[in-house]
């Protein structure tokens, strides 16, 4: 086990070292680039070197991130919890538009997606879910974003066209590697199944494949549908517990993370961390670090990394600022 941490650890050193050699070359060649285009008067390969040193600013920005992610499971797979707040159909409706803003940026970034349980809205949207999302670093990328995430809209749903604010509440949790161990006394756990829920038709299970798993002690709930087997679903249920239990123990000794307080918080005003204002102005801003956007529909299709970036620089003790994007 030992052997596996330190081969893991000595590949990712590496990969950050030909990484900044590779940024560090493509600097030197397209500042020398632009020397020779402007001696010769070349408009175009100006612009294309100039929009090359663009692109290396902004990978050079991600990386700079990706060196904060020092934390004992940062490297894991995570689950990410979406949880309407009160508000019937208006919140259920930005519980699905969270859940879509976060396999958008999965997405974006190369990361698989696997919806591991939802539950469908009255009317619209979701009352909860839970995604799966897998590949390098996501965890240490996502962890940040617990907490209760806040909309002010017009409201599609209300004939007088009025402004609502609606809340929903995101929890994220590394996915726990086969060689941690989590003690579980399966006495503290009660074990429900149900029939999973679906779009209709062929696609609704007939039987109770479902399952949800409550400890008692912590009073942690998680489930599973997205088998049609309940032995499977069972199984990843017993994951998702060992994961969640294992993300306590991490937040123990990291002193009560503003992620563990979210969750134990109302979902509703004075606790969110993030607000999307699309009314009566375009705003969102992170509460946390003042990091701000005028492009909601940008951070609603996923271009969350400004202010992930910024909530682990201030995690670690960083230094923020204001970020304002057109």
């Amino acid at each position: 086990m030992l052997a596996r941490k330190v081969m893991r650890e000595r590949q990712r050193l590496e990969s950050a070292i030909n990484a900044f050699e590779r940024l560090e070359r493509e600097l030197d060649e397209n500042i020398e680039m632009i020397s020779l285009a402007e001696d010769e008067g070349d408009e175009d390969l100006i612009a294309e070197a100039e929009k090359a040193l663009e692109k290396l600013r902004t990978e050079t920005m991600r990386r700079e991130t990706e060196a904060l992610l020092s934390g004992e499971a940062d490297g894991n797979d995570t689950y990410l919890e979406i949880n309407a707040g009160a508000g019937g159909t208006e919140a259920q409706d930005w519980a699905e538009m969270l859940m879509r803003m976060y396999i958008r940026w999965a997405e974006q970034h190369g990361y698989k997606v696997q919806i591991m349980e939802t539950g469908a809205g009255e009317e619209a949207g979701i009352k909860s879910a839970t995604l799966k999302i897998s590949g390098e670093d996501a965890y240490g990328w996502l962890k940040t974003e617990s907490g209760v995430h806040r909309l002010v809209r017009i409201s599609p749903f209300d004939s007088n066209a009025r402004r609502h604010t609606s809340f929903a509440s995101v929890w994220v949790y590394p996915v726990v590697d086969d060689n941690i161990e989590i003690e579980i006394n399966e006495s503290d756990c009660r074990i429900d199944t149900y029939r999973a829920s679906g779009a209709g038709g062929q696609h609704v299970n007939t039987t109770d494949s479902a399952v949800r798993i409550t400890h008692i002690p912590t009073k942690i709930v998680v489930q599973c549908q997205s088998q049609r087997s309940q032995h499977k679903n069972r199984d990843t249920a017993w994951s998702m517990l060992r994961a969640r239990l294992y993300e306590e123990e991490l937040k123990k000794r990291e002193e009560a993370s503003q992620a563990e307080a979210a969750q134990k918080t109302e979902i509703g005003w004075g606790h969110q961390i993030r607000s999307y204002v699309l009314q009566p102005y375009q705003m969102v801003k992170d509460l946390r670090t003042g990091v701000e956007s005028t492009n909601p529909p940008a951070v609603l299709d996923g271009d969350l990394d400004p202010f992930i970036s910024a909530a682990l620089a201030q995690r670690v003790g960083g230094v923020t600022e204001n970020i304002s994007e057109d």
